[in-house]
């Protein structure tokens, strides 16, 4: 139980130190990545004793919500929003393409029935960091709303724990309806597709 309460209290240090810009973001991704890392397999150990995190911190008295949200999370900061100078051309195009490879990966595992959450997370913190690449993407682009939301559900279960069907149906729907959204607005087209 020490170990869980020292890695909920380190994740709450670095998450306000790179918030004060007191570490930089080559610094920050490494160490919360290790740290949502460790926490996930600190919670396994302690699955029979420990229920879930906000009770262990009612219990403990600990009041850390920035390491609560980026376990929450599942992914670095930095992951989840775009951080990092994007000006160059060459890489723009390299941001591009490893999004849309993300969304047809994301797509195709779907489709292929493969609904485990260690299937399903990967692609989608890579999707979420690959869309935050992307220059000049709409901050309020649904798309990133939606993988975001997905990897707070797809966090909060076990590794080998399953989506249903239905939710695998919505996914899919969801990462194709974004697909679509993210592919007209690099035609140019700022036609949304909620108002089609």
């Amino acid at each position: 139980m020490a170990d869980l309460f020292s890695i909920i209290v380190l994740m709450e240090h670095v998450e306000k130190a790179f918030i004060r810009d007191s570490i930089t973001a080559e610094e920050y991704t490494p160490q919360c990545a290790n740290l949502i890392a460790k926490y996930k397999t600190t919670m396994t150990f302690l699955s029979e004793s420990v229920t879930n995190l906000e009770t262990f911190m009612n219990d403990y008295k600990l009041t850390c919500p920035a390491a609560v949200n980026r376990f929450k999370i599942g992914v670095p900061a930095t992951y989840e929003h775009a951080v990092g100078d994007k000006q160059d051309v060459g890489k723009s195009a390299k941001y591009i393409a490893e999004t849309v490879l993300h969304f047809i990966t994301a797509m195709d595992t779907l489709r292929l029935n493969r609904y485990a959450v260690d299937d399903l997370h990967p692609i989608l913190a890579d999707l979420i960091q690959s869309l935050n690449n992307v220059p000049g993407l709409p901050a309020d682009f649904e798309g990133r709303n939606k993988v975001r939301q997905w990897l707070i559900t797809l966090n909060a279960m076990k590794a080998s724990d399953e989506i249903t069907e239905e939710q695998a149906r919505q996914m899919l729907f969801e990462m194709e309806q974004s697909h679509t959204e993210f592919y007209r607005l690099l035609s140019g087209d700022q036609k949304s597709i909620g108002s089609a």
